[in-house]
C-alpha cells in the first residue's frame, strides 16, 4: 500500500478536540460537513490547503482527549491520506484504523510543512521526495494492513462475513 501526498505539520499533543471541535459534534453527522472543520481550531484554512492524499505530521501522543469516533472519520473524509506522529493516543490509534484512516509511528523531526512524501506501509518506509532521505517506520501488523485496504473493520465484515484474520 502505497500513499503519497504533502505534509501539513503539527506539534504535541493534538487533542480530539483540535482534530474536530466539539462544538461541531452535535450539529451534524454528515462526515462530508465535519471534514470541512478539521483542524480548523490550529489553522483556520487548513480544508482549502488540502489535496487529496496529503498527510497529518505531528509530534507525539497524537489524538489524545476523548474517544470521539468523528475525530479520525473525519480527517479521512477530509481526503488525508494518512497521519504520522511520534505516538498516537491508543484509542484514537484503533478508532483510525477500525474506520480505515492510516496512522504511521515514525521520527518525524526531520519532516517539514510542504515536503512531499511516498509512503509504503507493506515495506515500512518513507521517503522525503522533497529532501531524498527515508525514514524508518513502524511497520503495521498484516491484519492492519488488510483493514486498511479494505476500508476500514466495518467494510472489511461486508466483504468477509467475519472477523476472522
Amino acid at each position: 500500500m502505497i500513499l503519497r501526498g504533502k505534509c501539513h505539520k503539527f506539534g504535541n499533543d493534538v487533542n480530539t478536540d483540535y482534530i474536530i471541535s466539539g462544538k461541531y459534534k452535535f450539529k451534524t453527522l454528515d462526515m462530508n460537513e465535519l471534514a470541512k472543520h478539521v483542524m480548523e481550531d490550529l489553522d483556520p484554512d487548513f480544508y482549502s490547503k488540502v489535496t487529496s492524499g496529503d498527510f497529518i505530521v505531528a509530534g507525539s501522543n497524537f489524538g489524545c482527549g476523548s474517544s470521539r469516533e468523528q475525530a479520525p472519520l473525519a480527517i479521512k473524509y477530509a481526503k488525508i491520506g494518512a497521519v504520522i506522529a511520534k505516538s498516537f493516543a491508543r484509542i484514537f490509534y484503533r478508532n483510525a484504523i477500525n474506520t480505515g484512516l492510516p496512522v504511521i509511528e515514525c521520527d518525524t523531526d526531520k519532516i517539514n510543512a510542504g515536503d512531499e512524501l511516498e509512503v509504503d506501509l507493506s515495506k515500512g518506509t518513507i521517503k522525503n521526495l522533497t529532501t531524498g532521505e527515508d525514514i524508518p517506520i513502524k511497520p503495521l501488523p498484516d491484519v492492519m494492513i488488510k483493514i486498511l485496504r479494505d476500508g476500514g473493520l466495518i467494510e472489511h465484515f461486508k466483504k468477509y462475513g467475519t472477523f476472522n484474520f
